[in-house]
C-alpha cells in the first residue's frame, strides 16, 4: 500500500518505473479519455459523458473520483448565474497531453486504426494538435473556427503550429459547421468537402480556399505491418 493524496491506495505494480506509475494513475479504462475530454477546459459531468457515449454514469463517477484523489483533476463550482459543478484538469493532468499525443501518433500507425469510428469534439481538436504537419502548415496563416452544435472552438494556425481553444468561433477566416465524425471523414478519411456538403453534414463559411488547404495539414502516418 502507498499513500497518495491522503488516502491509502493499493499499488497495481511494485515497480519504480515511471511507466508503471503512469498506468496506476490513468491506466483504468476511460481514464485517459476523460483527460482528453477535459483538455480544453472545465466540463460538467453530462458534458464529459457526452464525449464518451460508451461509459456508464456509475463508472464515470468512479473514474472522476479516483482521478481527483490522485491529483489529475479537481472539482469546483462555477459562480452564479451558472452555479454548476465542473471538473477541470490540474497542472499534472494538463501535462498529460504530450503522452496522449505520442500514444495517438503511435497507435495511428497500426492497421487497426479506424478514423471512421465515433469521434468527440475534444478528440478532433486534440488530434489536430497531434497530427499537424509543420512542413505543410508553414505557409498557412489563418484563424479557423469549428461549430459542433452548441460546442465551438477556435484554432490559430501559423508557422509555429496550431493553437486551439474552446470558444465561440466569431471573426474567423473560415468556419466549419459540422459534426466531429464528418470532420474526421474529410480530414483523415479523404472524403471530398463537396460530398459532405451535399450530404448536408458540413457547411463552410468564409475563405473556401483556406478550408480546402486546412483539411490537408494533418496526414496520418504510414501503417506499420506485423
Amino acid at each position: 500500500m502507498t499513500k497518495r493524496a491522503g488516502r491509502a491506495t493499493k499499488r497495481w505494480y511494485d515497480d519504480a518505473c515511471g511507466t508503471a506509475l503512469a498506468l496506476e494513475l490513468v491506466g483504468e479504462r476511460w481514464s485517459l479519455l476523460i483527460v482528453r475530454e477535459l483538455m480544453f477546459g472545465p466540463r460538467r459531468f453530462g458534458e464529459v459523458r457526452g464525449g464518451l457515449p460508451g461509459v456508464s454514469a456509475n463508472v464515470l463517477t468512479q473514474r472522476l473520483e479516483g482521478m481527483e484523489r490522485v491529483g489529475i483533476l479537481a472539482r469546483r463550482k462555477l459562480p452564479p448565474p451558472a452555479s454548476v459543478q465542473v471538473y477541470e484538469l490540474t497542472a499534472l493532468g494538463l501535462s498529460a497531453e504530450v503522452a496522449i499525443q505520442e500514444l495517438g501518433r503511435w497507435a495511428a500507425q497500426s492497421p487497426l486504426h479506424d478514423p471512421t469510428l465515433p469521434f468527440s469534439a475534444a478528440s478532433a481538436m486534440l488530434s489536430f494538435r497531434t497530427m499537424i504537419d509543420r512542413s505543410r502548415s508553414g505557409t498557412f496563416d489563418a484563424t479557423v473556427g469549428f461549430r459542433f452544435g452548441h460546442d465551438g472552438f477556435v484554432a490559430v494556425v501559423d508557422a509555429s503550429g496550431i493553437a486551439i481553444r474552446r470558444g465561440d468561433p466569431q471573426a474567423v477566416d473560415v468556419l466549419f459547421d459540422t459534426d466531429p465524425a464528418t470532420l474526421a471523414s474529410v480530414v483523415y478519411g479523404g472524403r471530398p468537402i463537396a460530398d459532405a456538403e451535399a450530404a448536408g453534414t458540413l457547411r463552410i463559411t468564409g475563405d473556401r480556399t483556406r478550408a480546402e488547404v486546412f483539411v490537408t495539414l494533418f496526414p496520418l502516418p504510414a501503417k506499420l505491418g506485423s
